[in-house]
């Protein structure tokens, strides 16, 4: 039964980190923040701004 609840952790911390609530937790943690929709809002939108301003090579 151990196994599967270490497989079940494993599994979700790979659908976290797939969805950004990791990364969002970082940055919160980061900048001393809370959780919040205004914050979302604005973490979502630097990620979009850096994956889409910077052009790529090749």
């Amino acid at each position: 039964m151990s196994r599967l609840r270490e497989l079940g952790r494993l599994v979700l911390a790979l659908l976290r980190e797939l969805a950004d609530e990791s990364a969002y937790e970082r940055h919160l943690k980061a900048h001393g923040r809370a959780r919040s929709p205004e914050e979302w809002r604005r973490f979502s939108e630097e990620r979009l701004r850096a994956r889409f301003t910077q052009p790529k090579c090749c």
